[in-house]
């Protein structure tokens, strides 16, 4: 799907700016006008009507029965909605207050936020980030095509903002017929180099694709991130078999659900592959270890289009010197080394560098550096 104005529709709309009814969209509003009009969120060519929206709550489903998992919505208070008709032109702005994009209101519905959370994020727990969002939106959903007026050069990272459209046209050209996504919202440590260099084994490709969107606050920035994915595949990855670019939706925290939202969006942009490995877009402890795995076979694999790709939790195994998992490992637990990227941070604000067996050491100091703690030698 293509929702970006021509030319000519982005002169219409332009001319209508100061005359449009005006919606102020947060940052997650704002990626998701951006990943519906690059295609990303294909095939949705708008924030969601009334039907779509319950059967995705209720049945992962659009109302035309095609696998999606999370809604994608545009929620305003009872007092904007209001103001607003439908059948008409809304002026999309974002929290700057600039005119970035233009909504055709089709429908204005109330939904129940509970209901929402425990469905899409099995809990209605305030405390989890996803329903802390839920709950501080407005109580009215908009509903309508968008587009949007523009598409913008990224701020930061523009070198790795590559549509679907331009990610297809790079593994034709390349030759790849099998080609591997990978979501994060994190530095890659040594567990994801392994469990992704296992499956470059079986692809032609790793399109690796890190999420740059609205995070939680205690997240490693998304610049740091990326300088730290620049320095592991200037040294540790074939150069010809990895393309780095930069997912711009939100997280979402929705565990198994998100799992799904993320293949499908992989699939968009081209790949026949999807990595899942442990906790999948979870946080705390709201989902079990393997969940986003289970969750794969609720849906017939021509049903999402993409092939998920399992791992288990990777460590360093003490006893043959290597990265494994207990699938290839003989070791007993006291001879792993698991390090999750909370202890890592507590280890830099220690002053300490996570050790070579967890995180490759120009990696680790980029994070020191970069959070800028004294670290130790």
């Amino acid at each position: 799907m293509n929702r970006i104005a021509t030319p000519e529709q982005r002169q219409v709309f332009l001319s209508k700016a100061d005359f449009l009814p005006r919606v102020q969209l947060d940052e997650r509003a704002v990626s998701d006008l951006e990943m519906i009009a690059i295609g990303g969120f294909s095939p949705l060519t708008g924030f969601m009507n009334q039907e779509d929206y319950d059967q995705v709550v209720t049945e992962m489903r659009l109302a035309n029965g095609l696998a999606w998992s999370i809604p994608i919505t545009l929620s305003v208070t009872e007092e904007v909605a209001n103001s607003l008709k439908e059948d008409s032109l809304i002026r999309l702005d974002n929290s700057a207050g600039e005119y970035i994009g233009v909504l055709q209101l089709t429908q204005k519905y109330h939904y129940d936020k509970t209901h929402e959370a425990v469905n899409v994020y099995r809990t209605n727990d305030a405390k989890h980030p996803g329903v802390q969002v839920l709950y501080s939106q407005g109580s009215v959903n908009l509903a309508g095509d968008v587009w949007l007026l523009h598409r913008d050069p990224h701020p930061l990272f523009p070198k790795y903002q590559i549509d679907p459209v331009e990610s297809r046209q790079l593994f034709r050209a390349k030759s790849w017929k099998t080609i591997v996504g990978f979501q994060t919202r994190n530095p890659i440590h040594r567990a994801h180099e392994y469990i992704q260099k296992s499956a470059l084994e079986i692809v032609d490709g790793l399109f690796l694709h890190p999420l740059v969107g609205a995070t939680k606050g205690d997240d490693i920035p998304a610049d740091v991130r990326m300088r730290c994915y620049e320095i592991l595949l200037d040294k540790y990855y074939p150069k010809d078999r990895v393309i780095l670019a930069i997912n711009p939706s939100a997280m979402r925290y929705a565990g198994p659900r998100e799992a799904i939202f993320h293949a499908l969006i992989r699939k968009n942009y081209g790949c026949t592959h999807f990595i899942v490995g442990r906790d999948h877009a979870g946080v705390g402890n709201y989902y079990g270890t393997y969940d986003a795995q289970h969750i794969f076979e609720e849906f017939k694999p021509e049903e999402l289009g993409i092939v998920p790709m399992m791992f288990e939790h990777a460590f360093y195994c003490m006893r043959t010197k290597q990265m494994a998992t207990s699938k290839t490992s003989p070791s007993t637990p006291e001879e792993r080394i698991h390090l999750s990227g909370t202890k890592v941070r507590e280890m830099l604000r220690r002053g300490e560098l996570p050790p070579p067996e967890f995180s490759r050491p120009e990696v680790a100091a980029e994070l020191a550096r970069a959070m800028q703690v004294p670290v130790e030698t």
